[in-house]
């Protein structure tokens, strides 16, 4: 959404509630009277949309025994927590973050896992990569821009889109995400565990898109 720049005639006192209140949210005076116009308005800003698909994540993950949602007011990503069938339960959080721009990508998803356990480390590592040779044959077809996947230590990443030029709802997006993230923290739990295998896993992904679930 484009923003241009505007003179406001505000009072003093009017000009501190805002920037005390801006402050608590953890934003500042312009986003905070965007926000409070598009409110008044009734007029639905980018910022405003990535709130409402978060909390409806936090909704359809809400009851989810594997992974905790966690959302931050005003923010324009949101976290889920994991934990690892492993020696020390060791935790994994995905983490979603949306883009304000959306004639690009949707936005990405970074997996975050800490450990002292090399071996841990190598499996992790081995399946992202496993996963990545998955998508490519069966997600990248669907995608007019190639997704980018990224690993570093402690971190893989994901960029997030959705095929097609139909307009999606936010709860659309909601149910998107939440099946994604999922099926990954399924799958990876199991090639963990030793019960899968990579030919379970592609196997079960193409299992997962014949029961139509939206490609990211």
């Amino acid at each position: 959404m484009k923003k241009t720049l505007y003179s406001l005639m505000l009072s003093d006192d009017v000009v501190r509630a805002v920037d005390a209140l801006a402050h608590r949210m953890g934003t500042n005076r312009s986003a905070l009277v965007n926000q409070i116009l598009a409110e008044y308005t009734d007029m639905v800003t980018p910022e405003r949309q990535v709130q409402d698909i978060f909390r409806q994540i936090g909704e359809i993950l809400g009851t989810d025994q594997d992974l905790v949602p966690f959302v931050a007011p005003n923010a324009m990503s949101m976290s889920m927590k994991s934990s690892l069938q492993y020696r020390y339960r060791p935790t994994v959080k995905y983490s979603v973050e949306l883009y304000r721009d959306r004639e690009g990508t949707l936005g990405e998803l970074s997996v975050v896992f800490r450990t002292q356990s090399q071996e841990l480390l190598d499996a992790m590592g081995q399946f992202f990569r496993l996963w990545k040779e998955v998508e490519d044959e069966l997600v990248a077809p669907y995608h007019p821009a190639p997704v980018e996947y990224a690993l570093y230590p402690g971190r893989f990443t994901r960029t997030l889109d959705l095929p097609g030029r139909r307009d999606y709802s936010s709860a659309d997006i909601a149910g998107a995400i939440s099946a994604y993230v999922r099926l990954f923290d399924r799958l990876m739990k199991g090639v963990l565990a030793g019960s899968l295998s990579a030919r379970d896993v592609e196997a079960e992904y193409i299992r997962w898109l014949r029961e139509g679930n939206t490609i990211l």
